[in-house]
């Protein structure tokens, strides 16, 4: 049992890290991760978009997270105000996908 320990132990571990490497790449040989790819689309507001605080104050500078959806196409840079934040959003992206939105098409429309 020993000598089977020995010369399998290696060959298996060899095995699975051949394996994560590979799996990586071939997901993105198909072009399934063309959303990563894209530069995301920055944050138009200059509160946090869960509590509504401006960044900067008391919790110091603003925790930046990248929302990926590839079914929804969305690559959106999101700002919050502290750690504490990002759960919350990430229970009901939608919604605050939706004030997002809504405040960058405010921007745009403020431009013209």
């Amino acid at each position: 049992m020993k000598s089977f320990n020995r010369l399998c132990r290696p060959v298996i571990c060899g095995l699975v890290l051949a394996a994560l490497i590979a799996i990586p790449s071939i997901i993105r040989a198909d072009g399934t991760n063309s959303v990563a790819a894209t530069k995301p689309v920055p944050y138009p507001l200059d509160t946090c978009i869960i509590s509504g605080d401006k960044f900067g104050g008391d919790m110091g500078p603003p925790i930046v997270f990248i929302y990926q959806d590839a079914a929804k196409d969305i690559n959106q840079e999101i700002k919050f105000c502290c750690p504490m934040c990002k759960p919350k959003f990430l229970k009901d992206p939608d919604t605050y996908m939706k004030t997002i939105k809504a405040a960058e098409a405010k921007a745009k429309d403020a431009k013209n």
